[in-house]
């Protein structure tokens, strides 16, 4: 079994215009390894974003400030994106132009220009399990899934079938292959994937002993399994109990990491026997300024090398344009 060295890297990074991530320029090397080590070619490196929104008033900046150009949000940050393997983040609904508002005032749903915006930015893996997935019904996620999968853009955690939803998604990259799984306990229970209808991988606490089969099933197949759940209170600091029994039993059951979303702001990570649980993320492209906490955000960043895995975070601080805030 690989072995999991974590490292901290607590970078404060300042947001110079809408939502730009200048990202730390410190390297991390653990005891096993040299710097040349560090930068063999044969490694993979992987980067683990928290919640994606291109709407609302993230679509208005883009609009008054990039010309319209999604690529806006992400040009101080791409460079450091696409230099990884796999660059992985949960997308807060679908991106599409076909549905019909069913959800709350809060609804999202992105302009198919905004997955520009993604392409350019690296992102290769896009979670879908979360409580934005209908807000504009069956037709517009439908929509969304075909879209990504038209730009290369692979997803988890929905589906045109159940068998789809629930199942790892796995890229085999220099001949390791890594897994990824998503989940959400949020949302109405009918939008759960069911045989050949499309939908979410929704669960609740009676299903946890089948998602642990599902986890256990998936390692079997990959070297490195990471395991998404969009679930949790909004805006709290704290783990709800049902995260921590979901992280820990996946944990128990083979994942190797845990990449938690939705609560909008970052939680505690934790060190569980042979895996790491990061609870929740945080925002990555967002409009909640309302508050220090929603306007930070928590990246991970895995390298992978022989037996050895590397895995460490930055934590960033959001200011929107125009902001006099200094580091």
């Amino acid at each position: 079994m690989r072995r999991i060295v974590f490292i901290s890297t607590l970078a404060a990074v300042l947001f110079l215009t809408a939502i730009f991530l200048i990202p730390s320029e410190s390297v991390e090397v653990s005891p096993e390894q040299t710097v040349e080590d560090n930068l063999q070619p044969e490694q993979i490196r992987m980067v683990l974003a928290g919640d994606i929104m291109l709407e609302r008033g993230v679509e208005y900046m883009v609009e008054k400030y990039g010309s319209g150009d999604f690529k806006f949000p992400f040009l101080k940050i791409a460079d450091y994106l696409k230099g990884a393997d796999i660059v992985f983040a949960n997308l807060e609904g679908p991106i599409s132009d076909k549905g019909i508002k069913v959800g709350s005032i809060y609804s999202f749903r992105h302009k198919p220009e905004s997955m520009g915006g993604l392409n350019y930015a690296g992102f290769n893996v896009i979670s879908l399990a979360n409580n934005h997935a209908f807000d504009y019904g069956r037709e517009a996620l439908e929509n969304c899934l075909t879209r990504l999968s038209n730009v290369g853009i692979d997803y988890v955690g929905a589906g045109f079938s159940e068998d789809e939803a629930y199942s790892p998604l796995i890229k085999e990259i220099k001949d390791t292959k890594i897994g990824f799984l998503a989940y959400t306990n949020l949302g109405p229970e009918t939008w759960k994937a069911r045989g050949d209808n499309s939908g979410i991988a929704w669960i609740d606490e009676e299903q946890l002993g089948l998602v642990k089969s599902q986890i256990e099933k998936a390692k079997g197949e990959v070297d490195i399994l990471i395991v998404s759940l969009h679930a949790g209170e909004e805006y709290q600091e704290t783990p709800a109990q049902f995260q921590v029994d979901f992280a820990k039993m996946a944990v128990d059951a083979g994942a190797n990491i845990i990449a938690g979303h939705h609560p909008h702001v970052v939680q505690p990570n934790e060190k569980y026997k042979e895996g790491w649980i990061f609870y929740s993320l945080g925002n990555f492209i967002f409009d909640q300024g309302f508050s220090e906490e929603t306007m930070k955000g928590q990246i991970v960043e895995i390298l992978i090398k022989s037996w050895l895995i590397i895995v460490s975070r930055q934590l960033f601080i959001i200011r929107q344009v125009g902001s006099e805030d200094k580091i």
